[in-house]
């Protein structure tokens, strides 16, 4: 099950899944991406929800586990960009919103994912977290804040959960080759008032493969971490991100 499954990262591990023999099941809040997972992704199944409402999570599951038959695989990969502000210029209502999908909703499908886990007997749960989670980043506050929510979630759930031998592992991603990215770096340029060029340029700077990360890398550290190989990794930080040490 992969929670905002059907475009950008989520897709990108979907097919990933897909193309590796598995089942899948995704939701997603936008009916269109959904439509057109489907249409890309034959096999895949959809659902439209809406992580961080506790009611259309359990229809999620309810649907995907009968669906599925049992559940071996959660990615925890919802997640906004949140807002591009001074902090003193944030509203409650964005920070609120934030915090609501990028923390409450991996607390929300994870709580309905163990009982399944459990009895998989080879659990594994992966949750989007991103460099943002051990760097820090300007104007980008309730972001950060809640990636490195993730990050502390993921390894106190490790240990939770490791009697049951149920692996739980974080992603942190770089500045991924994705549409949300040209978006951020749009909404940096305005706020620190250069060009956008300029903004890109600065961003992989500090970062040691001087290029973005493409989505599939990170779909493929996934599938590691989900497959035997990668049974015996939990509780880590997995920095897909081309080794980058700063961000601005």
């Amino acid at each position: 099950m992969i929670s905002a499954g059907a475009s950008g990262i989520g897709l990108a591990i979907a097919r990933a899944f897909l193309g590796a023999g598995a089942r899948v099941q995704v939701c997603d809040l936008s009916e269109a991406a959904l439509r057109e997972a489907e249409r890309g992704l034959p096999g895949i199944g959809t659902f439209r929800a809406d992580v961080s409402d506790p009611a259309a999570v359990d229809q999620w599951f309810d649907h995907a586990l009968e669906a599925l038959g049992g559940l071996d695989v959660l990615i925890n990969n919802a997640g906004i960009a949140g807002p591009t502000v001074a902090l003193e210029d944030l509203s409650v209502d964005d920070w609120d919103r934030t915090l609501s999908v990028n923390v409450r909703g991996h607390f929300l499908c994870t709580r309905r994912a163990i009982p399944a886990l459990r009895r998989s007997g080879r659990g594994a749960i992966i949750n989007a977290s991103s460099v943002a989670g051990r760097l820090g980043y300007p104007f980008r506050v309730p972001y950060a804040a809640s990636k490195w929510a993730v990050v502390g979630m993921t390894q106190s759930l490790a240990i939770e959960l490791g009697g049951d031998d149920i692996t739980v592992n974080a992603l942190l991603p770089g500045i991924v080759e994705s549409r949300r990215v040209d978006e951020v770096v749009a909404a940096k340029a305005r706020v620190r008032g250069i060009s956008e060029d300029e903004q890109r340029a600065e961003m992989l700077e500090h970062v040691a493969l001087r290029r973005m990360v493409p989505m599939d890398h990170i779909a493929g550290m996934a599938l590691f971490l989900a497959s035997p190989a990668g049974r015996s990794i939990t509780g880590q930080s997995m920095n897909v991100c081309a080794g980058v040490q700063t961000l601005r």
